[in-house]
């Protein structure tokens, strides 16, 4: 098949959780024996951070303006067998129109963002990337989270007709066990982009263990942290880390902390790529709570729950042998369930499907 996405970024993992897994999807469905094109607006802040500049065995297009791309997309939409828009892509709506004008490739959505989405139209607020046409006319949904509760919001709110989860996941030739480093050594450690929803949330189980523990080294590594962010003297700071900086990052963590945002939290079945990546580098992982949790991990044996300050520092008393088997049974589990490969097996089976059901139900319209 041909696929072709319009996305957010895949070049640059700078400030998003996108570029991590589309490049992970794409790898493996470029391995699988089909081809990838992938349209990013070409953007000053991924710009400037920017860590991949070409798609391996596929194709990125960089553009300036939709009015640049918009007769070649067209063009090489003639050809394909599916193409998917993702939420967040800058252009989401412009691209919609072009994909749902078009009969010969398949018409995806790919909600990266469903509980911040869900949340937004609980608001009543626009979102940038879905249009007046709503959902309705693509063949398939895929969306980040799972769950009964987001398969009927997406139909009764945008009228998805066929609606998938498409979870995160993790590549393990890129997240694996690496060597500790010196720079990176802590006793707690934190990756994710500073989001104000994830705030308080972080005040309860990273930086108040690190004021009760002041003895102890915290790491915190991420981008768009605010300059009056609590900080105290145990606290470090690694400025944006590009994929291939993880591993060492998780290695040198006697434990990790995973941290979900507010809106993905309260709805659930939601597990953030990062919680794969720690797992796939052999990181001993310790989360917050939410439901459908246990459907990806399994609690006390492959992570640990964390709901308040106590529980992180009763976590931090654990030995390193009970660290250990915690984290290897995590690796062995992101490894059999997680990996991006099956995660692209899985949207090449959902494709294909939909493509079916789509060729079937003109034949019955006649019939």
């Amino acid at each position: 098949m041909k696929i072709i996405v319009f996305g957010l970024t895949i070049s640059s993992s700078w400030g998003n959780g996108h570029a991590t897994l589309w490049r992970g999807l794409c790898k493996h469905i470029i391995r699988a024996g089909h081809s990838v094109l992938f349209f990013e607006r070409d953007v000053s802040y991924y710009a400037g951070a920017r860590d991949l500049i070409e798609l391996p065995g596929g194709r990125l297009e960089l553009f300036s303006a939709w009015d640049d791309i918009r007769s070649k997309a067209r063009a090489e939409l003639r050809e394909a067998d599916a193409a998917i828009v993702t939420s967040y892509c800058p252009d989401g709506i412009a691209a919609t129109d072009l994909v749902l004008d078009q009969d010969r490739a398949l018409r995806v959505f790919y909600d990266l963002d469903t509980p911040v989405t869900l949340a937004n139209l609980q608001a009543g607020e626009p979102l940038s990337y879905v249009g007046p046409r709503g959902l309705k006319e693509f063949d398939l949904v895929l969306s980040f989270t799972g769950g009964e509760r987001v398969r009927a919001q997406f139909m009764h709110r945008l009228g998805a007709r066929d609606v998938e989860p498409l979870y995160g996941h993790v590549d393990p030739d890129v997240h694996r066990p690496a060597d500790p480093q010196l720079h990176y050594r802590s006793h707690l450690s934190y990756l994710g982009t500073y989001s104000g929803d994830r705030q308080q949330a972080l005040e309860n189980l990273f930086i108040q263990p690190a004021r009760d523990r002041p003895e102890l080294q915290f790491l915190i590594g991420g981008a768009q942290y605010p300059h009056d962010f609590p900080w105290s003297r145990n606290i470090y700071f690694v400025r944006h880390l590009p994929p291939s900086k993880h591993p060492a990052f998780f290695a040198s963590s006697r434990l990790t902390l995973n941290v979900t945002r507010r809106a993905m939290a309260e709805m659930g079945w939601c597990p953030s790529g990062r919680l794969f990546e720690a797992a796939a580098c052999g990181a001993p992982i310790l989360s917050d709570v939410w439901d459908g949790l246990a459907e990806f991990f399994t609690p006390g044996e492959e992570l640990i729950l964390a709901s308040d300050t106590p529980d992180v520092l009763a976590a931090m008393e654990m030995d390193d042998g009970q660290l250990l088997r915690i984290a290897r049974r995590a690796r062995e589990r992101v490894l059999e369930q997680h990996s991006s490969e099956r995660r692209a097996m899985q949207l090449i089976d959902f494709i294909e499907r939909a493509r079916s059901r789509s060729e079937r139900q003109p034949a019955a319209m006649e019939a």
